[in-house]
């Protein structure tokens, strides 16, 4: 009876989850000083992140004031890229999945510490998760845990993190930077949504784009 009993609960623990196996997401992003007052003007006050997510696919679009950056893997293929559009300067970095890895090996590896308490964001119902980074960067995310997002692999992904991210934020030095769901849309994605573009920006490799950041 015992046995029946876990089973019965487990079982509607798992149901009570939604799972979302394709979603478009769409963070707004801004910055303020510990203290709580308003930084100098920052190139990503004011910029929004949008998600395109399948099980296997994922395309993150930064749009800020320089300009507009987007990541993009496929999980199946083992391979992706990144496209970089700032005033008249395209260029697309192309990544293999050791590249994608190597790329996003911080969020990957962060320990992450659940309080027990809820908070309320933007209509969700919050856990809050906290962890710490080798050079004392500090993240915080508040989850919803009765919705999971079937895609781990993207960019910006917390695959740690058991739930949605509603919001995040990352403190560097005396800034915050904050990340927060304005949008959750249920919606069909186009699958050209995560084709490279054939013509128009100049194209090299991780490791080439790597060098080129040292000489820099």
């Amino acid at each position: 009876m015992v046995l029946c009993a876990v089973g019965y609960f487990f079982c509607n623990n798992i149901s009570a989850q939604k799972l979302l196996n394709e979603v478009v997401l769409k963070y707004n992003i801004s910055i303020e000083t510990i203290n709580g007052e308003k930084p100098v003007a920052s190139a990503l006050n004011g910029a929004v992140l949008t998600i395109y997510l399948t099980k296997d696919k994922s395309r993150s679009e930064m749009v800020s004031a320089p300009g507009v950056e987007t990541n993009v893997y496929d999980s199946k293929l083992n391979k992706g890229f990144i496209l970089k559009e700032y005033s008249s300067q395209k260029l697309m970095i192309t990544l293999t999945g050791e590249n994608w890895n190597q790329k996003n090996h911080l969020n990957k590896n962060l320990n992450f510490e659940t309080e027990n308490s809820t908070t309320t964001i933007a209509g969700y119902t919050c856990k809050k998760g906290v962890a710490q980074t080798a050079d004392g960067k500090k993240y915080v995310v508040y989850y919803d845990p009765s919705t999971i997002v079937a895609n781990k692999t993207y960019n910006n992904a917390f695959p740690q993190i058991n739930g949605l991210p509603v919001q995040y934020e990352i403190s560097s030095g005396n800034l915050i930077f904050r990340y927060r769901l304005s949008q959750n849309n249920l919606e069909s994605i186009p699958i050209n949504k995560f084709d490279a573009p054939k013509s128009q920006f100049r194209v090299m490799s991780y490791e080439e784009n790597q060098q080129l950041k040292k000489g820099e």
